[in-house]
């Protein structure tokens, strides 16, 4: 007879906020990465372009951790039309040792919201200038908050710009996040007005066209594009991947589908370029930023080993706390 453990949404949420252990979680996995034998097999999708949908499957093993995780992740982009949230999905925690389930984290996708917001949050503690204060955000969903949240975190955020293409929502985005940070937060109607003058420019859409021009770009900047995470998206004019630092979480995915995907299809990058790694930063391997004019980007498609990490402490956090149901098969 084996036990798991099943956990709702708001049993988790009770458990795993956004906050700087979260943020150090997903650092230690990005180190982890860069410096041991990790099993991280490539992404498995799935795409249903009739409903705007897409299913990924992403998992890691990390030697030494207990458990693996294995994520579905759906993401249906015109659910907000009749109400309901862009994104969902549950993870499975197995034991590393027998195979056996050991939790069921029925999370809608909020593990992962958490997890990509916190890599966000390292992405610019090693390539943002330490100085940073001003955020331009492009995007008015959830990883729009919760990528401007976790910037406070780790760098001095005293200013924010919101652009989405549905002006609307942006007010409304600026609006809540102004009340929930305390910070100066404004909705701009163009995108190269919100990102002139900012320190850290985030773009958290699904879009499969460019909105970040690279014309736009000052010296000092660094980019965050979390949102290219298929081969038909792109966020950002490929020339910019090659005319600032670049920075993969996982090349073998950003070639495949990433923003560096878009440039290397362009003819503007070489397909077997050795680009450092944010893990391999992390673990001071590749040097981050080397100068305050520099421009940075990272590229930021989402990895297994994320999820593997955020899934283990969310598990661990629980058993603190006694939350969860168990089930005995």
């Amino acid at each position: 007879m084996s036990r798991m453990i099943i956990l709702t949404e708001a049993e988790l949420r009770a458990v795993v906020g956004l906050d700087r252990e979260i943020v150090d979680c997903i650092e230690d996995a990005f180190h982890a990465l860069a410096t041991k034998a990790v099993a991280m097999p490539p992404i498995l999708r799935l795409d249903i372009p009739e409903h705007r949908g897409e299913v990924d499957v992403k998992t890691a093993y990390v030697p030494g951790l207990d458990g693996f995780a294995i994520k579905i992740s759906p993401g249906f982009f015109d659910n907000p039309k009749i109400g309901l949230p862009s994104t969902n999905g549950m993870m499975v925690l197995l034991s590393a040792k027998t195979g056996l389930v050991q939790a069921l984290l029925l999370d809608n996708g909020y593990l992962t919201d958490i997890r990509t917001a916190a890599a966000g949050a390292v992405a610019a503690k090693h390539l943002s200038r330490e100085d940073s204060s001003v955020a331009a955000i492009f995007g008015g969903g959830m990883q729009a908050r919760l990528q401007l949240q976790a910037l406070t975190l780790v760098r001095p955020i005293r200013e924010a710009r919101i652009w989405a293409r549905d002006g609307a929502k942006a007010r409304l985005v600026a609006a809540e996040l102004a009340a929930a940070l305390g910070i100066l937060v404004v909705a701009h109607a163009d995108a190269k007005q919100a990102v002139t003058g900012a320190d850290i420019i985030v773009t958290t859409t699904p879009s499969d066209i460019p909105i970040l021009k690279d014309e736009w770009l000052q010296p000092g900047q660094h980019i965050t594009a979390m949102g290219s995470d298929a081969e038909h998206k792109n966020e950002i004019e490929p020339a910019t991947v090659v005319n600032g630092y670049y920075v993969a979480d996982s090349v073998g995915q950003t070639r495949r589908l990433g923003e560096l995907h878009h440039a290397i299809a362009a003819g503007l990058a070489e397909a077997e370029v050795d680009f450092p790694e944010l893990g391999q930063i992390v673990a001071g391997q590749r040097p981050g930023r080397t100068d305050a004019d520099q421009i940075t980007i990272a590229d930021l498609t989402g990895t297994g080993i994320q999820d593997t990490a955020i899934a283990t402490l969310a598990f661990a956090r629980a058993g603190s706390a006694g939350a969860g149901t168990a089930f005995e098969s």
